[in-house]
């Protein structure tokens, strides 16, 4: 059985303008079998994931749900578009395994731990430096410039640089909204439909990494771009696309989840403050608490899957070329693993695990450790100085149906 929903609400990014739209998401989960978007607008309709087991399922299994054939986001794209854009997120194992080994020892939870204090490092100075101008808007000063910091540094992006890697970022996310982009913008020469989220951010970011990359073949450092360049995967080294590719995924990556999070934290932190009392008295609640920020924010709303062979879940038959959207927004609200979803709990127990870095197998998510650690060290550091998060103002959500962003949240802080 399945339900098919009224037109364009998923396609169109006005849904989640207020947020994630939990009602909708609970109507979605609680239909017999999985609900079905209509063809809106020239892109073919698809089946929607809204609960966990079967995201999880879905997840783990990349042989029957790929993410090199068709497209990762709704809409659909040329198969041209698909070559061009091809990053180490768009492609199954194994050729993921070997781009996701080149750097995934930069991001074990026994590497990330040495990152820490560098981390806290950055935070305190961004707090003090909010605190000093009795506070302003969160996003830009604080959710903003911690993430994108750490991954530059590890990345090997000059500090002058960093403010650049924000810009082209939200221009980036900018392309996943309902108003079209200035093709022309960043000097971009290429056909949008041949670029991630069909921006010319996109080219600028390439333009970017390939001059860096050039630096790094002449002059290797300690980091992570020049690793790639120097790297290897069956005895030929990274072609200029395929670093350019590189790059912009985990500066995107590295930075859009953790910014996201940490931009909703200081919503839960005026809306859920009692429960942030209990980790100021108690900081074994830490992690649990870290956590349950994520969950509560869950930074990415979906990612899309084809099917490359005959399959069901939930009782749902699915044929081959089928689009299957994994909306890990609703999955992580699901009431059949979450007890009372719509409570945030600082102590709500880590397994099973929320979604927000994906399903598990080939693609879960390489950051999360260090998303964790970044998160974990922010509410740290904001409770041992006991902030008031008592005014704020009302979020300007980011436009979009894939990203869960707030652009501008006005904190005030009063001595």
């Amino acid at each position: 059985m399945t339900e098919t929903l009224e037109p364009i609400r998923l396609h169109d990014p006005a849904t989640f303008a207020s947020g994630i739209p939990h009602e909708l998401f609970a109507s979605m989960r609680s239909t017999v079998g999985l609900t079905r978007s209509p063809d809106v607008a020239g892109t073919a309709g698809f089946w929607s994931v809204t609960r966990h087991r079967d995201l999880v399922q879905a997840s783990r299994d990349v042989e029957t749900f790929s993410s090199a054939v068709g497209h990762i986001q709704i809409y659909d794209i040329d198969d041209d578009a698909l070559d061009e854009r091809a990053s180490m997120i768009d492609m199954d194992p194994p050729m993921h395994t070997r781009l996701r080994r080149l750097v995934s020892s930069a991001f074990t939870p026994r590497h990330v731990q040495a990152y820490r204090d560098a981390v806290r490092t950055r935070i305190r100075r961004v707090l003090d430096e909010f605190e000093a101008a009795g506070g302003g808007d969160w996003v830009s000063a604080v959710a903003k410039p911690i993430p994108i910091g750490v991954i530059c540094d590890l990345m090997g992006v000059p500090a002058a640089d960093h403010a650049y890697m924000v810009e082209l970022s939200d221009h980036l996310v900018a392309g996943t909204g309902s108003e079209p982009l200035e093709p022309t913008a960043y000097g971009n020469t290429t056909d949008l439909r041949l670029l991630p989220f069909n921006s010319p951010a996109a080219f600028a970011m390439s333009a970017y990494a390939s001059e860096l990359a050039a630096v790094r073949r002449a002059e290797p450092a300690d980091d992570l771009i020049s690793g790639l360049v120097h790297a290897e995967i069956d005895g030929e080294r990274l072609t200029d696309a395929e670093f350019a590719n590189f790059f912009r995924l985990m500066i995107f990556a590295g930075n859009e989840t953790t910014r996201s999070s940490m931009a909703h934290l200081a919503l839960h932190l005026h809306r859920f403050g009692d429960e942030f009392e209990r980790v100021r008295v108690d900081r074994s609640l830490l992690a649990s608490a870290t956590d349950e920020v994520i969950r509560y924010s869950s930074p990415i709303l979906y990612f899309r899957r084809t099917v490359t062979a005959p399959t069901a879940l939930s009782g749902t038959d699915l044929a081959v070329g089928d689009k299957v959207v994994l909306w890990y927004a609703a999955a992580n609200f699901d009431d059949d693993v979450f007890p009372d979803p719509l409570e945030f709990r600082v102590d709500r127990p880590t397994t099973p695990t929320h979604l927000a870095f994906g399903g598990g197998g080939a693609h879960f998510c390489l950051g999360a450790s260090l998303a964790k650690l970044e998160v974990a060290e922010l509410i740290d550091e904001i409770l041992d100085r006991d902030l008031d998060f008592d005014d704020v103002g009302e979020p300007e959500f980011v436009e979009s149906n894939f990203v869960n962003g707030i652009e501008r949240l006005r904190i005030g802080l009063h001595g």
